[in-house]
């Protein structure tokens, strides 16, 4: 997990822009903690420590990234652990056979598609966003890994907004933050 430092670091990193996408909602802007070398690569050891065991070996041999800034983070974090790299897309988007889940955003309805051959059956899945909010994003990506056979053995988020609840909705997953907004 991250020392108090490291959080500061991150923190200093993300801007808040209001009223986006909609009013109401406040952005949490990444890209000034992408554009720092230093706070990125926190964020992506930070994220990866959920697919790792206490003597730091990987303990999955898949990541999976929700669009679209949880790629960003998710591709890095796959390459620290050395495992695959499965892209969970907005509906339409996937140019081969999906599966879809449809879920509730804090501000509209959504549906994602994962390839209906990304997964193996078993494999051992970590999934990667950048923020968790109500939890539905995360939740529909978990039903996609397990309707295809595998295993969701940690969610691990760079943010996580807690009076929307994510967590909870979660249930028994297991979910890593590194940062409570």
């Amino acid at each position: 997990m991250l020392d108090q430092a490291q959080r500061d670091l991150l923190l200093s990193r993300i801007r808040d822009i209001p009223d986006w996408p909609k009013p109401g909602v406040v952005f949490k802007d990444i890209t000034p903690l992408l554009a720092d070398p230093v706070a990125f690569d926190t964020a992506v050891t930070g994220l990866a420590a959920a697919g790792r065991d206490a003597g730091g070996r990987p303990i999955v041999d898949t990541v999976v990234g929700i669009e679209a800034r949880g790629f960003i983070l998710a591709a890095p974090v796959a390459q620290a652990l050395r495992a695959s790299f499965v892209p969970v897309r907005k509906a339409g988007k996937l140019p081969y056979d999906t599966n879809a889940a449809s879920y509730e955003l804090e501000y509209g309805q959504e549906t994602i598609e994962v390839h209906s051959d990304a997964f193996r059956p078993g494999a051992q899945v970590l999934v990667v966003d950048d923020v968790l909010a109500t939890g539905g994003t995360v939740e529909a990506t978990a039903g996609l890994v397990t309707g295809a056979g595998a295993h969701v053995v940690a969610v691990s988020v760079l943010m996580a907004i807690g009076f929307l609840g994510g967590r909870e909705r979660l249930g028994n997953l297991e979910v890593q933050v590194l940062l409570e907004i």
